[in-house]
């Protein structure tokens, strides 16, 4: 796996077979970045300014807000870009740095999403004990090992792609340095590196969904034992927005990654892609605000305020 041919550049070839559809592509993709930093933003600021919101769970989402911003920041102002003006090449160390920061950002969302179920059932199944359990350092810790298994999964997935050999003028079909797609475009025997990003990829994936799954089948118990329809309706209230996203996360994120064959359809990846590196960044803010009573009162608590209604 030692790397004999050491190249200066890839080309992104992404979208490239529909020449059309460029300048859609980069006023679709610059809209959509530029509400995901001001969404995501917005919700930082909200928490920030009510101290009513300085709990485990805003501390989470607010985490989760810098985190898309960071998510969407490494992968779309570039692929914008490429799509307006047609520089599509990208040097080898900027393919690896993109990688490196795609996978860190992508795999501590998806901790970050499992630490937020676990939040919720403690808060739903265990309430009287949710100050305790959930207390200021068991936050931080969480935020920080989300972060450390995100570096230790980059860090894994990164060197091991970029120890394949890659042979003249490289293509990587696609509009940034995804694993699969690099990996797919090296000239080398690619499948222990297909295996361990299988593995690697596949363990995050289903070990994050089997606690939040876990969390949320003690929680849905919960909430049905409850006696009034009041406090029903309130627990589930609080979870709603979470549910959703990570619907969203994991449902596409599973569908791309734990299978094999992952770069077999690269228009088929392309498209699925955009959805969670570009799409899922940029509704969050809207999902947790328009679904979540705390914040939506926030929200006009500070327009009121501000003098705006």
């Amino acid at each position: 796996m030692e790397n004999h041919t050491r190249i200066s550049e890839f080309t992104l070839a992404g979208f490239k077979s529909h020449p059309g559809s460029q300048l859609l592509l980069s006023v679709l993709f610059s809209t959509m970045y530029i509400v995901t930093v001001v969404g995501n933003i917005c919700m930082i600021l909200i928490i920030r300014m009510d101290s009513s919101l300085h709990t485990p769970m805003y501390f989470f989402l607010e985490n989760l807000s810098t985190l898309d911003i960071c998510y969407s920041s490494v992968i779309t102002p570039r692929a914008t870009l490429a799509f307006l003006l047609g520089r599509r090449s990208i040097s080898y160390n900027g393919c690896a740095s993109q990688m490196f920061f795609f996978s860190l950002f992508g795999t501590t969302e998806a901790f970050f999403l499992a630490v937020m179920a676990y939040d919720r059932f403690t808060a739903v199944c265990n309430p009287l004990l949710y100050q305790v359990i959930m207390s200021r350092r068991l936050c931080v810790l969480m935020v920080v090992g989300s972060y450390l298994s995100g570096c230790i999964n980059s860090t894994i997935q990164t060197g091991f792609t970029f120890s394949l050999s890659f042979c003249g003028h490289t293509e990587i079909n696609h509009f940034f340095c995804e694993v699969a797609a690099v990996i797919h475009a090296s000239c080398s025997d690619t499948l222990v590196n297909e295996l361990i990003m299988l593995a690697v990829c596949g363990s995050i994936i289903v070990g994050t969904a089997l606690v939040v799954f876990i969390s949320y089948g003690y929680i849905i118990i919960t909430i049905v034992q409850m006696p009034s329809a009041e406090s029903r309706h309130k627990a589930f209230s609080t979870c709603s927005s979470h549910m959703i996203t990570i619907c969203l996360f994991f449902g596409t994120v599973f569908f791309m990654y734990a299978q094999p064959g992952a770069a077999a359809s690269p228009s088929k990846t392309n498209t699925i892609s955009i959805f969670y590196t570009v799409v899922i960044p940029m509704l969050n803010p809207f999902i947790y605000a328009l679904r979540n009573r705390e914040v939506k009162r926030s929200l006009k608590k500070q327009l009121k305020r501000k003098g705006f209604c």
